[in-house]
């Protein structure tokens, strides 16, 4: 087990920080009792997984106040991994309580924002200078936090999406998730051959039929040559699915023939390809 502990100003970006632990396999606890992390460690079903928690200051002061030498034990055991401390200037935190309507955690009836801002740095010294890495997110996005992440924990920064490539026929509707449509009814149809009418993309004589049409062979290669294209942008996008669906009439032969075919060349390279044929009946 190794632990990871997220702590910083509220406002500074510890939910995306957490979610971006998560992400990357970290079991994580948000905003666990100080007081329970002795009894967490001791209890938790973890023993071979990586575990985050975010302490701040929504717990109380007493409590975080015993944070400081609890971490510089857990350290002394070689379980603590590391100790990331988010946190941003008071212009930008003022801005962004004040643009969320979020309650900050310490403000009171005769406690301002800034006032509780000031006060939760104060709060929360003792836990930054046990952290070893400072992240200051006041100039960048979430998206930008979540790359910094996975750089501050030794992983890569573009994380792998699953690919769902699904069949469907545009006259029972198209898909509600689709993020990529093709639409293949231009191409030949087997369903005007009486042999082939029955059988589905699925079946070796439907295949050899779409084999010997060059249009088929062409809008298969097209198809593939986007994918290549456009799917490191959409990882580096940090897009965690990509479902991209083709169409024909009834959702039978070429667009089950297609999803085929694509599924087969990003199989052979990927681990994460998915293969669905919404409306065909077999």
């Amino acid at each position: 087990m190794s632990l990871v502990v997220v702590s910083g100003l509220s406002g500074a970006g510890k939910s995306v920080a957490m979610h971006a632990l998560e992400d990357i396999g970290f079991f994580c606890v948000d905003n666990l009792p100080a007081s329970l992390l002795d009894a967490f460690l001791a209890n938790a079903d973890v023993a071979n997984r990586r575990i985050a928690v975010s302490l701040d200051a929504r717990n109380p002061e007493e409590a975080l106040k015993a944070v400081p030498p609890k971490l510089s034990e857990i350290r002394a055991q070689g379980l603590l991994e590391k100790v990331l401390f988010l946190e941003t200037v008071d212009d930008v935190l003022l801005k962004r309580f004040s643009e969320t309507r979020r309650k900050h955690p310490l403000t009171s009836d005769d406690t301002t924002l800034a006032e509780a801002i000031a006060h939760e740095r104060e709060v929360l010294l003792g836990i930054r200078d046990q952290a070893d890495s400072i992240i200051d997110t006041t100039l960048i996005n979430l998206h930008q936090l979540r790359d910094l992440i996975r750089q501050r924990l030794g992983q890569e920064t573009v994380q792998k999406l699953t690919l769902l490539v699904e069949s469907f026929g545009f006259k029972h509707g198209l898909p509600a998730a689709a993020d990529l449509v093709f639409d293949a009814r231009c191409l030949p149809n087997p369903y005007w051959e009486p042999a082939l009418r029955e059988l589905s993309g699925l079946d070796k004589d439907v295949q050899s039929f779409f084999a010997r049409q060059s249009l088929v062979q062409e809008m298969a290669d097209d198809i593939e040559h986007y994918l290549r294209r456009w799917i490191p942008r959409f990882e580096a996008d940090n897009r965690a699915y990509l479902t991209v669906n083709i169409g024909c009439t009834g959702g039978r032969h070429r667009s089950v023939y297609l999803v085929e075919t694509l599924h087969r060349i990003f199989a052979a390279e990927r681990d994460d390809v998915i293969v669905r044929h919404r409306d065909l009946v077999v």
